[in-house]
Parts: structure tokens; sequence; C-alpha cells
């Protein structure tokens, strides 16, 4: 087992501090620069008032959120999960990852990941144990795409799960039902659990986010991991869940347990109220930054990056290509002192890095008064 995870920052650590030495503006990191609605922080406000989550909460969740989890699934998906059983809440989805692996990956098991993929897979996979095994999606036609022969290639007789994100980071692609249902195919064949990373399920500006625990075959095999965190962009509540069946979520609340044991007792209750928002918040939240997407995809272009435009998440890729660059660590450590903004080289969530190297993330959860000010500055390039 490799330890290549261990002993150092991650890339958003090195580039934040970078964001910090040179006042640039920092589009590296997923994280929204301003708070989310005024009704969810009085609502955590009057939680601490009352008393409610200020003692460690229960192990599986404050029963409001877990019912309103279970009732967020059920109305938006057609997924019925028994709060008591079938709900499992986490500090934050990087949590539920890290517990999900721990609990159902042995050692010398195979886990499948989409490549690129969020850093914390990587980790959590070497600490479970389990051996990586990277399928790419293929940028083509301004998007990413899952090619199902490539997937299927890659499971063998140690595959233990597939490890999914839709919508993708940091690619922004959303998978299509056709690509999901080759997934789903796959897992039902050959008897694979499947763990699947949905943060940004209400981030979707083209298609649809389908969950693929809604597919034939899907939902005892199934664990969703979901967050409060870009949906209300509450990123330092780390509110974070788990569903799937009554086996699955306790064998990951057997690993949570030794982890966090609980976390973020107040926030429950206001996330709990939160993911009760009439449905015109989440239209509005995507309605925002489908414009500031557009705004920093067409700077973006503007200043010569070839632009994969995502159709869900928070993040554009870009080609440095045609601007003469291949190189996307050298070309997003000058960034800040070249033209004073800071971006993520792709290739640090590549286990293949040459083929993730000319490529670089921007971040668009942004004010629109500081995207403007970097797409400025982006024409300097």
């Amino acid at each position: 087992m490799t330890k290549e995870w261990l002993g150092g920052t991650t890339i958003f650590a090195e580039m934040s501090a970078l964001a910090v030495r040179t006042g640039a503006i920092n589009l590296g990191q997923g994280f929204p620069d301003t708070d989310g609605p005024e009704e969810v922080r009085e609502a955590a406000v009057r939680a601490l008032r009352e008393g409610k989550g200020n003692q460690y909460p229960p192990g599986p969740g404050v029963p409001e959120l877990r019912t309103a989890i279970a009732g967020h699934q059920l109305k938006r998906y057609g997924l019925a999960h028994d709060p008591d059983t079938e709900v499992l809440v986490t500090a934050g989805a990087t949590e539920a990852i890290a517990a999900a692996l721990l609990a159902l990956v042995d050692t010398g098991d195979e886990v499948i990941a989409l490549e690129p993929y969020y850093d914390s897979y990587a980790a959590c996979i070497g600490m479970a144990g389990g051996t990586r095994v990277p399928v790419t999606l293929h940028p083509r036609d301004g998007a990413y795409h899952l090619d199902p022969d490539e997937l299927r290639n890659a499971v063998t007789d140690r595959t233990r799960l597939i490890l999914l994100n839709t919508p993708h980071n940091p690619t922004g692609t959303v998978l299509s039902r056709e690509e999901l249902a080759a997934v789903a195919e796959l897992a039902v064949e050959r008897d694979l659990l499947v763990v699947t990373d949905e943060v940004y399920e209400h981030l979707v500006f083209e298609g649809e986010h389908v969950p693929i625990a809604s597919f034939p075959g899907m939902r005892e095999r199934t664990l969703t991991i979901s967050s409060a965190g870009k949906t209300f962009s509450f990123t330092g509540w780390k509110v974070g869940w788990v569903t799937g069946t009554p086996e699955l979520v306790k064998a990951v609340r057997s690993a949570k347990q030794f982890l966090t044991y609980v976390a973020s007792g107040p926030f429950q209750y206001a996330i709990a109220e939160a993911l009760r928002l009439p449905e015109s918040y989440f239209e509005g939240l995507r309605a925002d930054l489908r414009a500031k997407r557009d705004l920093l995809s067409a700077g973006l272009a503007a200043a010569g990056f070839e632009v994969y435009r995502p159709a869900g998440t928070y993040f554009v890729t870009t080609d440095i290509r045609p601007l003469g660059e291949s190189d996307g660590f050298a070309f997003c450590r000058a960034l800040p002192e070249r033209c004073g903004v800071v971006a993520v080289p792709n290739a640090v969530f590549y286990d293949h890095q040459k083929q993730g190297a000319p490529f670089v993330r921007f971040a668009f959860c942004k004010r629109e008064d500081v995207l403007r000010e970097a797409v400025s500055r982006l024409r300097s390039l």
C-alpha cells in the first residue's frame, strides 16, 4: 500500500496560502465568499440559545435532521428511507466518504474512482487499505464523458466497489441517465457496492441529477452521500449525511463513531429547517450560479483558455495549451504574480498526471464583483 497521501499539505492549502501571500483573488478553493440564507443562520442561533445540540447529539444525528433528509430524498427522487435506520449524519461529506470506505473496504480490495477525482478519495482508499483503480473521464465536445467499456474493463475479481461522483468535481460533468444505467448494470452484474458522492446535487445547470440508487437493483447496494455545505453556502458547519440500507448504514456508523463520534450539534437543527426551504430558494441558487458560471467562462475564453463549461458544480475546467502552456502546476504557481488570480491544477486529481497536466480549475462560487475583477485581471494573459 502506498503512502503518497501522507506528509504534505493539500493543493488547496498551498494555493490558498499563495493567494493570501500575494493578495490574489482566490478562485482555487471551492468555498463561497458570502453566507447562506439568513433564516438558516437564525435557526442555528435559535438552537444555540435553546440548548439544542450544545452537548453531544445522538450518534446517528438529531431526529429532526434525519427526518428532513429522508423527506428530501423521497420528495426529490422517490427514494424512501427510514430515518431511524437508513440515515446517518456525518461531519460533512468528507467524513462520510472516509467512514464508508473504512467500513466497506478491506486490505487488497480494489476501488474504482472516476478520474480526475477529489483528492480525499485517494487518501481514504489508502487509509482503508484498498487499491485505487482510476477510470478516466475524457474531454470531448466541450464536456467530459465516461466510457462504459473502460469502466467495465477496470473491474476485476478484486473489485469491491465503485466510488462515484456526480455532479462531478473537478470537471463539472453531470452523468447522464445512459452513463448511470451502464454503471448500475455493471454493479448488479458483478455484485459491486457503489458509494456515490452527490454533494452538488442542487447545482445542476444543464441536464438533471439522477441518484444511481434509483436505478433497478441499486437501492440495496448503494450508499448515497450528500451535505449541506454546497447547497446552503455554510461550508464551515460540516453537516453531511449518508443514506442506504440498514446494513450498509450500520457499517458506516461503526467506523464513523471512532472518527468524530458526533459533530455540528446546533447546526444539525438549522439544516433540518434548510432542507425544507421552498423550491424558490433552490431555483434562485441555480440561477445565480448559472449566471456566474457564464460570466467566468466567457472571461476565461476571452483570455485565451479553452473552456469546458460545466453542467453542474461551481467549477470551470480549462485547457491552458492555447496560451502556449502545458504544465498546470507551474502555470498555477505563477498565475498570482502574473495577473493576481489563483486557480488549481487538475493534475493533482489524476493518477495519470500527464493526462491532467494541461488542465486548470477555477471556482465561480464568488461574488459577481469579485468574478468581474478576476476576469479583468485575466485579460493580461
